[in-house]
């Protein structure tokens, strides 16, 4: 498949300009995307752009993204349904560098693929030249027609926010006449955006540019995609661990995994469509899920932190022994029990060691009394690090610690509870 024949089969391909797909069949295009530094991590919904300008390099042709220092500073009213709060120089700058550091991990820059920064063009151009220069080429009419604005005029739009269509057209440009960049790629709700681009092109040059869009993800029952409980599901480990990550994808729809495999892997079409067979036969051994988990996970993550993902996994969902839970580096093992209850416990006393009723009962809450901790014991219903304990009154020593911290407690098959020695 070619480039647009993937993208449509991946169902990555939304609308595009006249005139696109025999421009990419006839020669090799460098295109941009532009990812505006709202925070310093990407969330999941960036990843299909990332994904976008990977399919463009493999398929040969020449990626540009664009970090927007810049237009940062503004704020893309686009289906918004107020104005975005300005940040400060100094969170843009930090933005910027979190972002162009995770871009470098899934874009291979030393290949003819370029990193580039609008603030390095807009910094020098004032107003005044900007409006003489840009402004003139536009009628208020074209850019009120566009569906970013139309939305906005009951509730009110910033002349701030009206003129960014114009600020992100001349990024489109500028690329096109120092970079050779002919085709701007990006979801269905930067399709005005891109298209002023091209009109500016056209407008002040005469030139010829093109546009090509992926539609917006949502969920199977419409709701929004890349959020949970917590919040945005982001690409960067300190904000989204890998196990969390790993679960989010692990844990998608049986409708979402038919789609969502397409989108966010590189598998191939007969691979895929073995899997979804597999997955139609036998939907509860979730194999589809299994596989778009393992290979979003080493894509954003690596392979290291998807083996301990996995284990994590097994630990709390499967048959995890106590072993691996000792093998488990700290990191993750706070990772997968975030959100746990812990009770804090005596170091001291546990060097000498505590009676295991009193411990679950009276050194920590985990039972309301000693007699139904007992019984629990006695019934099986009780592990201390994945082993279970049946004698009530086992003593338990600082030799148990994991990581010298910690002890894991199971109550049935899926409570947990950390006992941390303080």
């Amino acid at each position: 498949m070619n480039l647009i024949e993937e993208l449509r089969w991946r169902g990555m391909l939304h609308d595009m300009m006249p005139g696109t797909e025999e421009l990419l069949a006839k020669e090799k295009v460098s295109a941009y995307i532009g990812f505006d530094p709202t925070a310093d991590s990407l969330h999941i919904g960036s990843l299909v752009q990332i994904i976008l300008l990977m399919h463009l390099q493999r398929h040969g042709h020449r990626p540009v993204a664009l970090v927007g220092g810049a237009t940062g500073m503004i704020g893309d009213p686009s289906f918004k349904n107020e104005e975005r709060k300005m940040l400060s120089e100094d969170t843009l700058r930090e933005n910027v560098t979190g972002i162009e550091n995770q871009l470098k991990r899934f874009i291979d820059f030393n290949a003819g693929a370029e990193l580039v920064n609008n603030y390095d063009w807009f910094k020098d151009f004032s107003l005044l030249d900007f409006l003489r220069d840009v402004g003139k080429h536009l009628t208020v009419n074209y850019m009120a027609a566009k569906d970013s604005v139309k939305r906005r005029m009951e509730t009110g739009i910033s002349f701030t926010e009206f003129t960014y269509q114009l600020i992100q057209g001349y990024d489109f440009y500028w690329l096109w006449k120092n970079k050779s960049v002919k085709l701007q790629l990006g979801g269905t709700d930067q399709w005005g955006n891109i298209v002023t681009g091209t009109e500016l092109i056209r407008r002040m040059s005469g030139g010829e540019a093109y546009a090509l869009t992926c539609p917006l993800i949502t969920k199977a029952d419409g709701s929004k995609f890349g959020k949970t409980e917590q919040g945005n599901v982001w690409l960067d480990a300190s904000k989204t661990s890998p196990y969390h990550f790993y679960q989010f994808w692990l844990n998608v729809s049986d409708e979402d995994a038919v789609r969502y495999i397409r989108i966010f892997t590189f598998l191939g079409k007969n691979e895929i469509e073995e899997l979804v067979a597999a997955h139609e036969q036998a939907p509860h051994l979730r194999q589809l899920q299994k596989a778009l988990a393992r290979e979003v996970t080493i894509l954003v993550h690596g392979q290291t932190e998807y083996d301990n993902a996995i284990a994590a996994t097994e630990i709390l969902f499967g048959q995890g022994t106590a072993e691996q839970l000792i093998a488990m580096p700290e990191q993750v093992f706070l990772e997968m029990f975030e959100g746990v209850p812990v009770f804090e416990v005596s170091k001291e006393k546990l060097n000498t060691g505590i009676n295991l009723t009193d411990l679950l009962a009276v050194d920590s809450a985990i039972y309301p009394s000693k007699g139904e901790a007992r019984k629990a014991i006695q019934q099986g219903a009780l592990s201390l690090n994945k082993t279970k304990f049946l004698e009530p009154n086992a003593n338990i020593t600082t030799g148990l610690l994991l990581n010298q911290r910690y002890l894991l407690v199971q109550k049935g098959k899926k409570n947990y509870f950390l006992l941390r020695a303080v």
